[in-house]
């Protein structure tokens, strides 16, 4: 089995000591990519829960070259399954485990990050936030949340509790290792770590006090300053801050502090404000001269700290939450709250190359305000293994479910990234041919004060590469002032029907004018023939496996149609509501259907008598049918008794064969709701032990739930879901870059070492000035025997007669 589009942003990435490799925490493993290619290099597995933090260990000042590239290879990882692990991650290999035994939120380690100041300490010490599930999770003021010190040479817990939180905070440590701290509501908890003779009872706390919750925290790399950013987008920067409260010898503060408030330890207190809303992160430059900050509005802000000018960097498209700063000066990342990490060139901050995964959900909160459908729709190209999925910028992001990695993004609507905007405009269907050829999409515009809103039916055409179309048509309102329910494309044929909430369906052709085999081919769609029944909504529509029937939902009576006439062919008996989702089950005469309202049901209908062939009561958020054979499958919810999000609730596949009611196989799955499932073409075998040369006839079935994660397996395959990554991953080995002689001149030809010298004829030359001084320096002959030779070489020899 394979999974996919776990989360590059769920907490901050790191940089390799060198800077040519990011390491970027994805699910239960942390993947690790080359700075120069923006390639997948390796994956480290070795958790069991979501890995929440990872450090890597820089080399240290004393060590050789040599050694210093060999331990520069090496990084700790925390995650929810409450294990520490210390990996060579160059190797992939695991090297030792700490165990902590409750979900770690937050990681550390201060000791390790010692350049400039203090002496190497060996025995590495890592505060963790790890959340304490023995208090109930029920009590709103219960201090669930802990920050514990961790000895990770003895792989044991030393001192006493840090700090106590009701909700997890993120552990930012300084650059020397000196400070580390965190935001608490309206405070700032900041700890002076020792820097020589380590002991957990030498740890001093200061707090820092603010009238607006804080959100995030950054450490100036050499002076006693720190940066706090708040929910209302201001930046507070307290400078010379613990002279009192952490030096031997406390001395009485001065009076009329600028800007500190009561008695906090701190000389003054400055504050900016550029941002409109919460500062996600703030990051002081390596040299301590500037300030990077950036929240919602998607722009880095560059702040001069000596003056307060700032500068920007625009444009990014979406909220950012991390920046990372490489130790390569040159280079700096920034995570974006669309799954997209960029890697910036500094100090300009051009963007060089990005890491993209499957783009997040979008909110459904949001939707629901804006009166939109909370429904997430998908496409899936089953021949390309593609996914399609609308993005909250209005665009149609394809996703290579095998390779995990973006193929492409389509931009269906116009629109300038404003983090304040209130939802105007969504995507709210995506349909592809089975061939991925053709493409469909349906976007609504929504009424501003019930007014202006219109529903736009666009067709594509596939371009060049997988994953590449270019608009055809478009089609405003194409069922008058009522809104496009389905989009299904006839197998074989350029035709496609639309179904509509006001009661008809129309049949579109491309016309065949204009069409060359060297251009592309940019004829239009326009509307063959329309069809209703009974004046009532049509709900759903699909064609056949032969594209001969058409069959439409009008509500809850399903209708059979020939698409070539467009005439009325047969009436299936009534369901108990209204139909959402009908599907042809491959080339056979039974089709399926779906009622998802109060009264839910699964039914398989058999087309060649207009009868039922079994049904089940159950809920199915999602299904779809096998395009060869007789088997769909069913993505059902199940109950949620304790209460718990939607969002959350899980849920269950289930196979079936059409015409028997029991199912083929069944498998339980995490955040059922919003997710979907759909067969696509397996091009390679999930089985390690399988026979290759028939992996062309394998059908694999991908379920992609609510958070946008995804899993590849065999339908055909009851048995639970053991997750192989790298199955299946085609992953690019990082070549060691140049140094030295190569770096400069190239890689030297090799010799062969069993050429005897014998070999290589001599050939003397009849222009021996040309080759006099060809050969190594110290294997040519002094100069004082080369110069007789070579001025004898240019002079014109000729014969004397004697007289």
């Amino acid at each position: 089995m394979i999974t996919g589009g776990q989360s590059y942003v769920s907490a901050p990435p790191a940089f390799s000591a060198d800077g040519r490799l990011l390491l970027i925490c994805s699910g239960h493993a942390v993947s690790v990519f080359s700075t120069a290619t923006a390639m997948l290099v390796s994956e480290l597995e070795g958790h069991e829960g979501d890995v929440t933090s990872v450090v890597v260990v820089p080399p240290p000042a004393a060590a050789t070259a040599t050694a210093a590239v060999k331990l520069a290879s090496y990084c700790w990882t925390a995650g929810l399954d409450g294990v520490l692990i210390y990996w060579d991650f160059v190797a992939a290999e695991v090297v030792r485990k700490v165990q902590v035994g409750l979900p770690i939120h937050s990681m550390v380690i201060p000791n390790i990050c010692r350049t400039s100041k203090g002496a190497e300490v060996s025995t590495p010490f890592a505060f963790v936030s790890v959340e304490d599930t023995t208090k109930s999770a029920n009590e709103e003021k219960a201090l669930r949340w802990q920050m514990r010190t961790y000895d990770l040479t003895k792989g044991r817990k030393v001192g006493n509790l840090l700090a106590e939180t009701r909700k997890p905070e993120k552990i930012v440590a300084s650059s020397s290792g000196e400070f580390l701290g965190i935001t608490n509501k309206r405070k700032l908890h900041i700890w002076s770590i020792p820097m020589k003779d380590y002991k957990p009872h030498k740890i001093r706390k200061i707090k820092l006090r603010h009238t607006k919750n804080l959100t995030t925290l950054a450490f100036h790399p050499s002076e006693r300053t720190v940066a706090a950013g708040d929910v209302t987008g201001r930046i507070l920067i307290w400078r010379d801050f613990g002279n009192a409260k952490f030096s031997e010898a406390k001395s009485k503060m001065d009076e009329g502090r600028d800007g500190v408030r009561g008695d906090d330890d701190a000389d003054t207190c400055t504050t900016w404000h550029w941002h409109s809303s919460t500062v996600r992160f703030l990051k002081f430059s390596s040299d301590g001269a500037y300030l990077f900050s950036g929240g919602l509005e998607g722009v880095i802000v560059v702040w001069q700290l000596d003056t307060g000018k700032k500068r920007y960097k625009p444009r990014l498209g979406s909220p950012l939450l991390f920046f990372v700063d490489s130790p390569d000066s040159s280079l700096s990342c920034v995570s974006c709250s669309n799954n997209q990490v960029y890697l910036l060139k500094m100090p300009n901050m051009e963007v060089m190359r990005s890491i993209a995964g499957i783009k997040l959900p979008i909110a459904s909160s949001s939707l629901g305000s804006s009166g939109a459908s909370d429904r997430v729709v998908y496409g899936f190209d089953y021949t390309n293994r593609l996914v399609a999925i609308p993005t909250e910028d209005y665009c149609i992001q394809f996703y290579n479910l095998f390779e995990n990695i973006e193929v492409s993004e389509l931009q269906v609507c116009e629109r300038n990234f404003q983090p304040a905007d209130d939802i105007s405009m969504y995507i709210s269907l995506v349909s592809l041919s089975i061939d991925g050829s053709l493409m469909c999409t349906v976007d609504v515009k929504l009424p501003e004060e019930e007014l202006g809103g219109i529903v736009t039916l666009k067709f594509w055409n596939h371009g060049s590469n997988a994953g590449n179309y270019f608009l055809s048509t478009v089609i405003y309102e194409p069922h008058s002032d009522a809104g496009v329910s389905a989009v299904a494309f006839r197998p074989g044929r350029n035709m496609a029907v639309s179904s509509s909430l006001g009661g008809n369906f129309k049949v579109w052709v491309q016309s065949s004018s204009s069409q060359s085999s060297n251009e592309r081919n940019h004829a239009g769609w326009r509307c063959q023939s329309v069809g209703s029944y009974k004046k009532k909504p049509m709900t759903s529509a699909a064609f056949s496996a032969d594209g001969s029937v058409l069959a439409v939902a009008a509500e809850s009576v399903i209708t059979l149609w020939d698409p070539d006439n467009n005439a009325l062919v047969g009436v299936i008996a009534e369901t108990l509501s209204p139909v959402t989702n009908l599907s042809f089950v491959g080339t056979s005469v039974f089709l399926m259907s779906l009622c998802q309202s109060s009264r839910p049901q699964v039914t398989v209908w058999n087309v060649s008598n207009l009868s039922m062939q079994w049904s089940y009561s159950i809920y199915a958020e999602a299904a779809c049918c096998s395009p060869d054979g007789n088997e769909f499958a069913v993505l059902t919810l199940l109950n949620c008794p304790d209460g718990g999000k939607l969002t959350e609730q899980d849920g269950a596949i289930l196979v079936f064969n059409a015409e028997s009611p029991n199912p083929v196989a069944s498998w339980s799955v995490k955040k059922a709701r919003g997710g979907s499932i759909s067969f696509v073409k397996g091009g390679v075998s999930l089985d390690a032990n399988a026979d290759n040369s028939r992996d062309s006839e394998t059908i694999s079935l991908v379920y992609v739930n609510g958070s946008h994660d995804y899993v590849i397996f065999d339908p055909r395959k009851s048995e639970g879901l053991v997750i192989s990554r790298n199955t299946n991953k085609k992953i690019q080995a990082d070549e060691p870059a140049p140094i030295g002689y190569t770096s400069i001149y190239g890689e030297l030809p090799k010799l062969d070492s069993k050429k005897e010298v014998s070999d290589v004829p001599f050939i003397p030359s009849d222009r021996p000035w040309e080759t006099i001084f060809s050969g190594s320096s110290h294997v040519l002959p002094p100069l004082t025997k080369l110069c007789s030779a070579f001025l004898s070489s240019l002079l014109e020899k000729r014969p004397v007669a004697n007289e």
